[in-house]
């Protein structure tokens, strides 16, 4: 008596091909129990498996092991095509089979791999199924290609937007975290690891797919042209058809890019200014540096002889207090200027430690000096204060840059005429009444977006008016000497450069003036 297996396998979890599953293991149920010489042992079925390998078909490979331990005798199958797609793995393993005496039947084909001439036959069949499989992958993908350049959406749902059939649609709860990114990391200044660490400390969950915020995350966000209505896919591709590995397409395929595609959350001048932003970080801190942002002068400081940025250390006083001081990272990472044994040179000379604390003072003879009383002085430091202020006061939950009170009046205007013609075309029996409640159900999200966004609008007007309100007092709070937040140092400051340790230029934003300062008490490293 034979102990027999069956192994059976469908490609899709479509209705169709599910009924075509079951139907498999009861037609080899059947067809064993008929046979006197033979008795089932098991019947391994994959559904909504590809044969094209046998990577990810737990019921095969389990076949497998048991034919490894001698568990049956014969296995039989339906076609060369329901048992693999792809010519080596079918001949590598019925060749495996039959050296542990176990043969396999193909049913349909009229193979039984004992049989003499029975490899030649299979590398034949099996060859033309691997062909299928290419030709149906080319058809897949060229399909698909199709409905990209129509504007298709394939992918997952992501932060801000859900997709659903195949259309992006705007999530107001991300929505709302992906601006707040953008403002950070434009108006705040700071850099992807401290976004990712207060998102974590507001609680706020990570985007889908990740345990938890990280920099990598923040700048998947800022790098993503979705956010601005574009939208650009075949990112990854599948080169080999048989595998079904994906990989980063780095020009081996054609990308499909749709400008205006669908909702912006944020404007395109917001996110350009993003991408600016982001090489600047990139350049000033070097390919191997990670832009922090964490204080105020972070990536402002360059040294007037390598080119590096100042970084922050923490240095404790014989008193116990602890205060911050700028070096360069060439000097801190690799101390004096020397070549390597390849003839490249690294290190610094500069040698400077300068102190936070030597900063603001220059700061604020600067702001001084300003705020003399001569009216084009006192011109400059409103517009520099006003700037700062404007882009260091925390902002509520706001629309995108560029949207103001007065084109979301105008968009609801036209969006209730849209609602009264849709009405007229269903009264005229124009539409179905399917089409009719779909579209106005997305007018009706339409109109909440809209109002939503005009009593934003509102807010911020009213806010803005508040802070403009408040700098007569505010500059006399700076020519006093009175020290202000990071954010606000950190959006009045366009570079700060270290010519050498007595020698420091400062420029300002909004100012093409650059201030010199002699500085007596900018000590050496280590003192």
């Amino acid at each position: 008596m034979k102990r027999v297996a069956a192994y059976c396998r469908v490609s899709t979890d479509k209705e169709d091909q599910a009924n075509s599953f079951e139907s498999q293991k009861r037609y080899f149920r059947e067809c064993i129990e008929r046979n006197p010489d033979w008795e089932l042992f098991d019947v391994y079925a994959d559904e909504g498996i590809s044969g094209t390998s046998t990577r990810g078909r737990d019921a095969f490979n389990r076949m497998i092991e048991d034919a490894r331990a001698a568990s049956f005798d014969f296995i039989i199958t339906k076609e060369v095509s329901r048992f693999a797609r792809n010519t080596v793995d079918t001949l590598q393993y019925t060749r495996e089979l039959k050296r542990l005496g176990i043969g396999v039947l193909f049913v349909n084909d009229h193979i039984n791999t004992l049989e003499p001439d029975a490899e030649l036959r299979l590398t034949i069949m099996s060859s033309i199924a691997q062909e299928e499989s290419r030709k149906t992958s080319e058809r897949v993908k060229w399909g698909q290609r199709r409905r990209m350049e129509q504007g298709v959406v394939f992918g997952h749902s992501l932060l801000g937007y859900d997709v659903h059939n195949g259309r992006l649609r705007i999530d107001e709860d991300g929505a709302a975290v992906v601006r707040s990114v953008f403002y950070k990391f434009l108006d705040e200044g700071k850099g992807s690891s401290v976004i990712a660490r207060e998102l974590e400390e507001a609680g706020i969950p990570a985007p889908s797919r990740a345990a938890r915020w990280s920099h990598t995350a923040i700048l998947r966000i800022l790098r993503n042209e979705k956010y601005c209505g574009d939208l650009v896919q075949k990112k990854t591709f599948t080169p080999d058809y048989l595998s079904h590995k994906k990989e980063y397409n780095r020009g081996r395929e054609a990308f499909v890019a749709l400008q205006d595609h669908h909702e912006p959350i944020v404007s395109r001048e917001v996110f350009n200014a993003a991408q600016s932003e982001l090489a600047r970080r990139s350049r000033s801190c070097g390919q191997k540096a990670r832009y922090s942002g964490c204080h105020a002068f972070s990536g402002k400081i360059e040294c007037g002889l390598c080119g590096s940025r100042f970084v922050a250390r923490v240095r404790k006083s014989r008193d116990g207090t602890k205060k911050r001081v700028w070096r360069c990272r060439e000097a801190v990472r690799h101390g004096t200027r020397k070549p390597s044994p390849a003839g490249e040179y690294s290190g610094c000379d500069i040698h400077l430690q300068l102190k936070e604390e030597a900063i603001l003072s220059m700061i604020q003879q600067i702001l001084a000096y300003l705020g003399m009383d001569t009216d084009p002085a006192v011109a400059e430091l409103i517009s520099v204060v006003n700037a700062s202020l404007n882009t260091a006061a925390p902002a509520p939950a706001c629309p995108p840059a560029g949207f103001c009170p007065d084109d979301a009046g105008r968009l609801l205007h036209i969006l209730a005429q849209k609602k009264a013609r849709l009405l007229e075309l269903y009264l005229e029996q124009a539409i179905e009444k399917s089409e009719y409640l779909q579209k106005a159900e997305e007018f009706e999200q339409e109109r909440e977006r809209l109002e939503y966004r005009l009593q934003s609008g509102h807010r911020r007007s009213r806010l803005q008016e508040d802070e403009s309100a408040r700098i007569p007092s505010f500059i006399q709070s700076l020519i006093a000497g009175g020290e202000q937040d990071d954010p606000f140092y950190r959006n009045l400051i366009e570079q700060i450069v270290v010519r050498d340790p007595g020698h420091i230029e400062i420029v300002l934003k909004n100012l093409a003036v650059r201030w010199s300062f002699r500085r007596e008490d900018a000590s050496p490293a280590g003192a």
